[in-house]
């Protein structure tokens, strides 16, 4: 339910703030907990890879499960770069670029005991690539696949490395390592030793079932409690390997609250200590109230990705810039959303290494636009119909409603019909990954689905190879442009950091001219917690590490 009106929002937040307490989580005093309202409607998969997009990464990736490279999220000044995470280092073959070798770090177990070792690596890496591997899970294919393309196999070297073979030359792989997290296969088989099934597929997903209610990883938290829908405790792992992230606090409850007045009551009324994404129009009573907020700059991309299959109103690139230059994003961040965004004028702003030099340049000019619109057959008498899809809620998704509606009137000024396809988070990121031919779009011209641009391939690759089309991964509109091939392949076929800089740069500004997308804005992770809540690093980062948060 969208609320315009300010006052009617407050009034609702105060209400719900007064509701009755007894319906929440109360917590032992002896101990230390951290209830955090997540933008989530439901508890991200818990088995090893989640989904509810990269807000199931930050809460039920990164908190249970290690990846052989990790994020550092120690520092709210420097951008966050990929550091050792499972791996201690990693080398591409001189003589073949398409095999890596990683050596493991000595030492970690997994939540159950068991040891952590080159097995387990190729164990991980055959769940989501290997079709006839008793443990291979499809369902965890589409949040995982789909981040690393060209990984094609891993081997065992010795019981602390791995060799890792891609498809072809990739310089990004050690960076799209991250989103591969390693569940223990001693916890698995235990299940699947037990489980009844008319066969072995039916047994595998029996024990990935009950692996997703009992989880082992080797991260800093492990699995208390789990209830689907409603909330999963998840308590320190006194012995995690790196003793510099250890939790300072023994319980953390993670509770879904899709709705932003929700959210925003409960952390008024005490019932949670942290929310993600409040209500912007509740700023000014939290900063009264005494409650912290946090924000920083994302590479964080919030777009309309645009349909280009046949048919598509924004094959014209006249009308693809048309709506770059019809939003004042200025007038959005002052005014709806209270300064919580800074604006977005590619996937890239200025000073970055990957910006480029685009010509065309993005800013709200509706002069312009109208221009553009009239060349392309478009006026005041006649409208141009377009169908964005859209979520109420969601990782990285700030406020979608209001935001959609915003971009609705505004674009009307430059003759467009904007028509809205409301559905639930999870549902558009799934159709994300079926593209816009998929009948999941219900006729859209256009998705709204956020996006972290950390690294090349989640940044650009995904979205502008032509290989990267459904069911591959991201490239949700069908974009088939050789230039943009050409220029991937020769980013990614180039191992000296300054010169893939040069030529990923190359790539974004070509990006930018082509109007591949409606850049918006550009997330800032708005967080409010109680004053209780210390010891908080907000990084320039779409994840955050919970270790260092302290409960007074």
């Amino acid at each position: 339910m969208l609320i315009k009106n300010k006052k009617t929002r407050a009034a609702l937040i105060a209400l719900l703030a007064l509701g009755s307490a007894a319906a929440w989580p109360r917590v032992v005093a002896a101990e230390t907990v951290l209830r955090i309202g997540m933008t989530a409607a439901d508890i991200p998969r818990t088995l090893g890879q989640p989904d509810q997009g990269f807000e199931g990464n930050r809460f039920t990736g990164l908190t249970m499960y290690d990846a052989l490279t990790s994020w550092d999220l120690s520092s709210a000044d420097k951008p966050s770069v990929v550091i050792p995470g499972l791996a201690t280092e990693w080398k591409v073959d001189d003589a073949d670029k398409t095999k890596w070798t990683f050596k493991l770090r000595p030492g970690v177990t997994f939540h159950d005991g068991s040891p952590f070792n080159a097995d387990a690596v190729v164990w991980n890496v055959e769940k989501v690539l290997k079709q006839d591997a008793p443990q291979f899970d499809a369902s965890q294919v589409g949040v995982t696949a789909s981040r690393m393309p060209t990984l094609a196999s891993a081997k065992k070297i010795d019981d602390m490395t791995v060799e890792l073979t891609t498809k072809e030359p990739d310089s990004f792989l050690p960076i799209n390592l991250t989103n591969l997290f390693m569940a223990s296969p001693a916890k698995w088989q235990a299940f699947y030793d037990k489980a009844e099934g008319a066969d072995a597929k039916a047994k595998s997903q029996a024990a990935w079932t009950a692996f997703a209610r009992d989880a082992s990883g080797t991260g800093p938290w492990k699995m208390a409690s789990f209830t689907p829908r409603e909330r999963l405790e998840l308590v320190k792992n006194a012995s995690y390997w790196n003793k510099d992230r250890l939790p300072k606090i023994d319980k953390m409850v993670l509770l879904p609250m899709p709705e932003a007045n929700a959210r925003t009551a409960a952390l008024l009324s005490g019932q949670v200590d942290w929310v993600e994404a409040p209500a912007p129009d509740a700023l000014p009573e939290l900063k009264q109230r005494g409650f912290k907020l946090y924000a920083n700059e994302q590479p964080h991309v919030w777009p309309w990705q645009f349909s280009r299959v046949e048919g598509s109103p924004w094959n014209d690139i006249r009308v693809r810039k048309a709506a770059n230059l019809c939003v004042d994003r200025e007038g959005l961040k002052d005014g709806l959303l209270a300064g919580l965004m800074v604006p977005a004028s590619g996937t890239f702003e200025p000073g970055h290494p990957w910006r480029g030099k685009p010509s065309f340049e993005i800013k709200y000019d509706k002069a312009a636009a109208q221009k553009l619109m009239q060349e392309a057959g478009y006026g005041p008498n006649k409208k141009l119909t377009v169908k964005t899809q859209t979520s109420a809620s969601g990782s990285g998704q700030m406020q979608p409603l209001p935001m959609n509606e915003y971009l609705q009137q505004a674009l009307a000024e430059c003759y467009f019909d904007v028509k809205l396809d409301v559905i639930e988070w999870n549902t558009l990121f799934t159709n994300w990954r079926r593209g816009a031919k998929d009948p999941s779009a219900n006729g859209s011209h256009a998705t709204n689905v956020t996006y972290a641009a950390m690294d090349p391939f989640f940044a650009l690759v995904r979205f502008l190879q032509s290989g990267m089309a459904p069911p591959v991964s991201n490239n949700w509109g069908f974009i088939n442009n050789p230039k943009f091939d050409e220029l991937v392949k020769k980013a990614r076929q180039t191992f000296d950091p300054a010169a893939r800089d040069a030529a990923l740069a190359e790539l974004h500004a070509a990006s930018v001219d082509d109007a591949a997308f409606l850049y918006v804005a550009h997330d800032v992770g708005p967080r409010a917690m109680s004053p209780k809540v210390t010891g908080v690093v907000q990084p320039k980062s779409w994840f955050i590490d919970f270790s260092p948060v302290s409960m007074n």
